[in-house]
């Protein structure tokens, strides 16, 4: 023992009398503290982003006693399932689900077909009007959407082309259905397409005009290299896009409040009823325990967009990368 002490003792003295030992010492020491200092703020900023989340989960399997016992805080101490089961029941999950994301689905093709092609265009020709145009996609992206609510109300509650919405619910316009989800994304006005588009735009700039060019000279018109070589290429573009598209349009509650869409067509808009539906519906009237429900139904809720974030994740990432977004 007293030897290792005494190395250990040699070895301090040779550091402070050796000028560059000292030096290597200092930095290692200070790599170490920012190492620290790194993790730390890594934790709290995932603590602050997880804990809401980690919080409806541990609610969520609280049975009736634990929900009442003040000895529980964090861990419950007789988890159950039954919460999930009866908050399937009342939202319809499954079938609901399935309506949701082939909604969601086919919005964010139209989405990334009619974006792809405009921010194509922005970035490789020239026309007239053309900054004032790019002008109003920026301002599609800056302006909040409230603040254009009630013309969108106005007409789509007036707009009948053909009769379909009659034919579809009755009465005159296109409220009560997703067509206006629809019109708007063809029109490249759908929800965030503005971002999409800048997105699009940002990435085929930084395609190197060559690959075009080498086209062109082999006699490819322009839909052929834009769909078969140029989109090709967009690829880590649209990943980015349909991970955005997909979860806003499967999160979205206020175009879905604002066009008066099925409860059973939007699931995000039903989670907000499913309180009332289980104080109605199974007589629990205590606020305690249907907000025991309502965790359990937006864990639900949560459960396939984490599913095809994380399937996606890689991609995701490379896209936001190489298009340029930051912030």
């Amino acid at each position: 023992m007293k030897d290792r002490i005494q190395k250990v003792s040699d070895r301090i003295k040779k550091t402070v009398n050796d000028p560059l030992q000292m030096r290597i010492v200092g930095n290692d020491f200070k790599n170490i503290l920012l190492t620290i200092f790194k993790y730390v703020i890594l934790i709290g900023v995932s603590y602050v982003i997880l804990a809401p989340v980690i919080g409806m989960f541990v609610n969520s399997i609280k049975s009736d006693a634990d929900a009442f016992n003040p000895m529980v805080f964090i861990l419950p101490a007789h988890p159950t399932l039954e919460k999930y089961a009866l908050a399937i029941k009342r939202l319809d999950y499954w079938t609901t689900a399935v309506r949701t994301l082939v909604y969601t689905v086919t919005i964010t093709l139209v989405q990334l077909f009619i974006c792809s092609m405009v921010g194509y265009g922005f970035a490789r020709f020239e026309f007239p009007l053309k900054k004032l145009l790019f002008g109003c996609v920026i301002l599609t992206i800056v302006i909040p959407s409230h603040t254009i609510m009630l013309p969108l109300y106005m007409t789509f509650k007036s707009f009948d082309p053909f009769g379909i919405g009659k034919m579809l619910t009755g009465t005159p316009g296109l409220m009560g259905t997703v067509i206006p989800m629809y019109v708007m994304t063809f029109l490249g006005a759908g929800l965030r397409s503005g971002l999409f588009i800048y997105i699009f735009i940002q990435f085929f700039r930084g395609l190197p005009k060559e690959i075009e060019e080498a086209a062109f000279v082999d006699g490819a018109g322009m839909f052929y290299t834009y769909f078969r070589i140029m989109l090709v290429n967009a690829m880590p573009a649209v990943i980015t896009v349909t991970v955005f598209s997909i979860v806003w349009q499967f999160n979205d509650v206020f175009y879905a409040k604002l066009f008066l869409i099925p409860d059973n067509v939007v699931i995000s808009k039903r989670i907000a009823s499913l309180q009332g539906i289980i104080a109605n519906e199974d007589q629990i009237l205590s606020l305690t325990l249907q907000e025991l429900y309502r965790d359990a139904g937006a864990i639900l809720v949560i459960v396939p967009v984490v599913i095809i974030y994380l399937s996606l994740q890689k991609y995701f990432i490379e896209g936001v990368e190489r298009s340029g977004i930051v912030g």
